[in-house]
């Protein structure tokens, strides 16, 4: 049997980005069920951290986040283009003044200035009435945080185990045993970072669940136009219902239809009709005529019932820690919320500059679920 101080159940950025910060003040060992981590949602996420994503919470994270993301190599400053119709432009208003909060470099454009960005967009307010470009937007390096959390871990004298899927959870005396790969693991803490299985870890440990959903979202990846060096096109979102488009190197662009599709948690895959809408949106937006998909694929992002994160101890059930429903956000938000969740998991006072910004551990507890 393997004892541990912590177990941490998932190796994705919520799970490695806590049990880094966790392995300071005890043996951590990370139980991933795949073979590698970040396999599933952290390693399948298009991350570009914006305002324009989550609400006032979320927001919050994402400002404390800034910081420590802005670090090379986990971040490169990269323009985010918000474009919004004749409909949209309440939800523009909105996210302005969002910005003008959190006292973004930004400014308000008309759609000429917003084609000079992004010469493919199409006149015409049904697609562009205006839009407001960020240029402090940071467009991450997901495999980088990921190792790097994974060397501090290691560092600290952690570990993670791979190929190790949860089979059965039983609380033993004063702890915790886990039946992982072929193994068993114990610990006095058992923290559920299990991103879409989450609720699947709990009901093993006979833990309420938190009514998590799984959400399946799609992209795809295809060529420029030929001879066209995309490098410095921005990062481009409609300001509500409709597509997000990328760069991905000098001659490939990204793009989805922000699909929220729900799904059990599984291996997810991108279907055909969901290639096709994405494809659409950014062809009935621009002049880029999409022959060919180079790649696609899909990832599940995760949702309590009240879009939040779930982060603190379960009713009933001592040493048993959630770190789930990280939505859209996670790698956005995952400086700030693996602080907070230290604090939940080691009983510490909740961050100073989490609480300046109006932040509360009550918001974040499975309490407010009645788990």
């Amino acid at each position: 049997m393997h004892q541990s101080d912590m177990l941490v159940i998932g190796g994705g950025i919520a799970g490695l980005s806590l049990a880094a910060r966790l392995a300071r003040y005890g043996k951590v060992t990370v139980l991933e069920g795949e073979s590698a981590p970040g396999y599933h949602a952290s390693g399948r996420s298009v991350a570009f951290a914006h305002f324009g994503l989550g609400e006032r919470i979320v927001r919050a994270m994402t400002a404390l986040s800034l910081p420590d993301l802005a670090v090379a190599p986990f971040g490169v400053r990269h323009p985010a283009l918000h474009i919004a119709s004749t409909a949209q432009m309440d939800a523009l208003d909105e996210l302005e003044a969002v910005h003008r909060q959190y006292g973004c470099d930004y400014s308000r454009i008309s759609p000429e200035e917003a084609r000079a960005l992004l010469p493919v967009l199409k006149a015409g307010p049904e697609h562009c009435h205006a839009a407001l470009v960020d240029h402090g937007s940071l467009k991450l390096d997901t495999d980088a945080m990921l190792q790097a959390n994974l060397a501090a871990l290691r560092s600290a004298g952690g570990a993670v185990v791979t190929g190790a899927r949860v089979s059965a959870i039983a609380r033993k005396g004063s702890g915790w045993r886990v039946e992982a790969g072929g193994a068993t693991y114990a610990a006095p803490i058992i923290v559920n970072a299990a991103g879409a299985w989450a609720d699947h870890i709990a009901r093993m440990a006979r833990v309420t669940p938190i009514g998590l959903q799984p959400r399946r979202r799609t992209v795809i990846s295809f060529a420029a136009p030929e001879g066209e060096d995309v490098r410095g096109w921005p990062f481009t979102k409609t300001a509500g219902e409709g597509f997000y488009l990328l760069p991905e190197g000098r001659g490939q662009l990204l793009a989805s239809s922000m699909d929220q599709t729900p799904s059990d948690p599984c291996d997810a895959a991108a279907e055909e009709l969901d290639i096709a809408i994405a494809a659409d949106r950014v062809e009935q937006a621009t002049t880029l005529p999409i022959r060919r998909i180079s790649h696609s694929w899909a990832g599940l992002r995760s949702f309590a019932p009240d879009e939040l994160p779930v982060i603190g101890h379960a009713a009933g059930a001592v040493g048993f820690v959630w770190c789930a429903g990280q939505g859209g956000y996670g790698f956005q938000t995952a400086p700030a919320l693996s602080r907070i969740a230290e604090s939940a998991v080691l009983g510490l006072p909740f961050p100073k500059d989490c609480t300046a910004a109006g932040l509360t551990a009550e918001m974040f507890s499975p309490a407010r679920l009645d788990a």
